[in-house]
């Protein structure tokens, strides 16, 4: 069973020709994209280090850390999206950069302990099974390496903005991009994390304003998060 939901695969494939329009349904990956990249590099930084993108979609941040230096692999099993990705990096240049269509449980077992960086970002709230991605993640960092994720927390305040405001009232989703059911609150993450041999060591909250339209990081995990973990030595 390879832990993917057919439909979000066939949902994100069938957008795949917009992820480099930062105009288009992806214009908020584009906006904090950024904002991710200076705080994985902020904990680690990238120069010279493998580094795995897992849920890649089109490549945003894969692109951007193999730009601050790291040899990047992207992972995804949404074939259109990967090409895309591939396709992006031969037109912009891109170096050390390179994808493939596999599972990341499949990849863990193929080559456990070998990235200094295992990034996981809002791919966790699309799957069947999140807490088997966060295991894999574990399973393909080097010890002393880090394992960095995000997602959705799971709750009023964050069913309101993530669903009702993004995808109903601004409309900066598609409609049905989000099942708030597949949400997870921080405490469930940590837990998945806790349970791979992961130590948790920061949280980050992703905060937007819709009067001047910017994201930005804060210590508000009640909507968008992000986890900090470190592999044991």
């Amino acid at each position: 069973m390879i832990n993917a939901d057919p439909q979000e695969l066939a949902k994100f494939g069938d957008l795949a020709h917009h992820w480099w329009d930062t105009e288009s349904e992806f214009k908020p990956l584009h906006q904090i994209n950024p904002l991710r990249l200076d705080w994985i590099s902020s904990y680690c930084p990238l120069v010279g280090k493998q580094v795995l993108d897992v849920g890649c979609g089109g490549g945003i941040l894969t692109d951007s850390m193999a730009r601050r230096g790291a040899k990047a692999l992207g992972i995804d099993l949404a074939t259109k999206a990967l090409k895309v990705a591939q396709l992006h990096a031969m037109e912009a240049g891109t170096e050390g950069v390179d994808y493939r269509e596999i599972a990341v449980e499949a990849l863990a077992l193929e080559r456990p302990a070998s990235f200094d960086v295992v990034t996981c970002m809002e791919m966790l709230e699309h799957v069947p099974d999140p807490a088997s991605v966060v295991q894999a993640c574990a399973d393909l960092v080097k010890p002393g390496g880090w394992v960095f994720l995000s997602t959705l927390n799971r709750n009023a305040k964050s069913f309101l903005q993530a669903i009702v405001g993004a995808e109903y009232v601004l409309k900066m989703l598609p409609a049905g991009t989000h099942e708030y059911a597949r949400f997870l609150r921080p405490s469930e993450l940590a837990q998945f994390c806790r349970n791979a041999g992961l130590d948790l060591q920061a949280s980050r909250g992703l905060g937007y304003n819709p009067i001047n339209q910017r994201y930005s990081l804060s210590v508000d995990t009640s909507v968008n998060y992000m986890l900090a973990c470190r592999k044991s030595s």
